[in-house]
């Protein structure tokens, strides 16, 4: 018979209502990633032996202006979002919650207390709560990128800047981390042996949590790729 359709119709909005209960999954494995990344960023700052990059700028503007840790990262995540907007990145849910919830969970963690500083204890102690710090960043990262909305906003200035200069994102990416530390360390930022092992291993802990939580790396440069910045 020509003409007659052949399958039941859909009604109108049950797609969506199908796609609700997966994006409200998602949004708990973004906040939880953000919760644990800042964990992990409390875990390095009491470990007393020297912080990322990015956290020698935010300890150092703390210290200049008087503000919380988290109040500067927040502060920093927004003038990166306002310049990678300014060169034509376009910020998403993820990139907006990123430097928000990371910088209020920073301050929430250390008002609570539960994390106790260790900077007056055996070095090898705090050589392990340096490392597990950057492990459970690890595992924050690859948690808010599971969540797929998209890139923080240092990840998207520096996929925004590789772009404009048509430069390698790892050599973008070692220009802009080694700038911040300086400018950090010349505020009154801690740099240290925690310096060195957040280089080298936020990779590694990143890749292996990867593996562990099933987040595909092309799937994750893609989400961030998706709502840059």
């Amino acid at each position: 018979m020509a003409g007659v359709a052949v399958g039941r119709a859909v009604p109108a909005g049950v797609g969506q209502g199908r796609r609700w209960p997966a994006i409200a999954r998602r949004l708990v494995v973004l906040v939880g990633g953000l919760f644990v990344f800042a964990l992990g960023i409390v875990l390095t700052v009491r470990s007393g032996l020297g912080l990322g990059p990015w956290d020698v700028l935010h300890q150092g503007l703390a210290h200049r202006l008087g503000v919380s840790f988290g109040l500067a990262s927040i502060g920093v995540g927004l003038v990166i979002l306002l310049m990678a907007w300014a060169l034509g990145a376009r910020p998403g849910v993820g990139t907006v919650a990123n430097f928000i919830l990371v910088g209020s969970f920073i301050d929430l963690i250390g008002w609570l207390g539960f994390v106790p500083a260790v900077g007056d204890r055996p070095w090898l102690l705090r050589l392990a709560v340096d490392a597990l710090g950057v492990a459970v960043v690890g595992i924050g990262s690859a948690l808010y990128i599971k969540a797929a909305f998209g890139a923080g906003p240092r990840d998207g200035l520096m996929l925004t800047l590789s772009r404009r200069v048509g430069g390698r994102v790892a050599v973008v990416r070692a220009a802009i981390e080694l700038t911040v530390l300086a400018i950090g360390f010349l505020l009154g930022g801690t740099a240290g042996l925690g310096t060195l092992v957040f280089a080298l291993g936020i990779g590694p802990a990143v890749s292996l949590a990867f593996r562990v939580f099933r987040v595909r790396e092309a799937g994750g440069r893609e989400a961030g790729r998706r709502s840059q910045v």
